[in-house]
């Protein structure tokens, strides 16, 4: 008993406490919604969001790595997601050639688009992190135009002899029992959707536990000091080259991750998905939620996605209802009386939690 309370005031405390909030609301999440999945409460237009989601939340978390943690701005995460997404399907398509697992080839294209998408991380990284502020944003801007461009141009194929890459024209001569994967502007087609809800979880689990792990190892405490002052972390030895850059390519496979969950979902997506659009609607999830807040990043991801599906009844009218709530949202999480009131509420309950596992 004694080791249960010992256990209970760890998860508790303040150094675990939103560890475990991250981590328990996943759960419980995914508990629920998957007894109202096998009951028939859940609405077909609820299940086809269910994977987005858990593909949005994971890049979200993951710019929430850059954004709130190492506190530089970045605007990449739609080309990164698109370097994940199209390599997963270029490897799901070859891996059908050879077995018919389709988790196997699932978890094969996850990994490869995860890799994938840190390469570029990497490859942006080293030059372009030397910048910060609006200029770092429009640089990773521009490299996640230039990816949807790259791709819009690229002909994939596969027939027994291989894969076919062809450049701007399709060059590409398939032989009999062949097929396009990627057809230029027209995107992925004929794609085999593997993803499910599960493994959405499980890669949520994993962005959470390689997120959390990296804040309380020495390499989360040099990010965070040199978020807090460059100057300064300079000048007691710490390496915030190195620091920005090893966080700049976690956050970028994590991204390539999502990308491949979420076209992995359809039998179709064209390069056009992953345009701005996309980048600042991550980054807005990420700002609603508080910056270096996985919890909150988790909950403003669900509710800002799930809520134009909601409204979708009152036709013209919500959008705009829709963008009054995220005014609403960002003058509630910014006030500083409403923000002070919550903190009192909290560190009461947490003393009476704290002495109810005395008694």
């Amino acid at each position: 008993m004694n080791k249960l309370k010992e256990f209970f005031r760890y998860l508790i405390s303040p150094r675990k406490r939103s560890c475990t909030a991250s981590f328990g609301l996943v759960i419980i999440l995914y508990l629920v919604m998957s007894v109202l999945i096998r009951t028939g409460n859940v609405s077909s237009l609820i299940k086809g969001l269910l994977i987005p989601l858990c593909s949005y939340i994971v890049a979200a978390l993951a710019l929430n790595l850059t954004v709130g943690i190492l506190g530089d701005l970045s605007l990449g995460q739609a080309g990164f997601m698109s370097v994940g997404a199209f390599t997963g399907a270029v490897v799901s398509a070859s891996m059908q050639q050879t077995t018919d697992s389709q988790i196997l080839i699932l978890i094969v294209s996850i990994l490869v688009g995860t890799l994938t998408a840190a390469f570029f991380g990497a490859l942006v990284g080293i030059p372009v992190l030397k910048l910060e502020g609006d200029y770092l944003a429009i640089v990773t801007l521009a490299f996640g135009q230039i990816v949807k461009t790259l791709i819009s141009n690229l002909y994939v194929g596969i027939d027994p002899n291989g894969l076919q890459f062809s450049f701007v024209e399709d060059r590409t001569h398939l032989a009999s029992g062949g097929k396009m994967i990627i057809n230029g502007p027209s995107g992925l087609s004929g794609n085999t959707r593997m993803s499910t809800f599960t493994v959405g979880f499980v890669l949520i689990l994993i962005t959470l536990l390689v997120i959390y792990h990296l804040l309380e190892s020495r390499y989360g405490r040099a990010i965070m000091a040199t978020r807090d002052n460059k100057v300064v972390a300079l000048t007691v030895g710490i390496n915030t080259s190195k620091y920005k850059l090893i966080t700049f390519v976690i956050s970028a496979a994590l991204t390539g991750a999502a990308g491949v969950l979420y076209a992995m979902n359809f039998s179709s997506i064209t390069p056009a998905k992953f345009d701005f659009n996309l980048s600042i609607f991550i980054l807005i999830y990420v700002v609603l939620g508080g910056l270096g807040n996985m919890t909150g990043t988790i909950v403003s991801t669900i509710v800002l996605m799930l809520l134009p599906e909601l409204l979708r009844e009152l036709n013209d009218y919500r959008m705009i209802i829709y963008a009054l709530i995220l005014i609403a949202i960002m003058l509630i999480t910014n006030n500083r009386s409403l923000r002070s009131l919550y903190e009192k509420l909290f560190r009461r309950k947490e003393k009476k939690n704290v002495q109810s596992t005395d008694l």
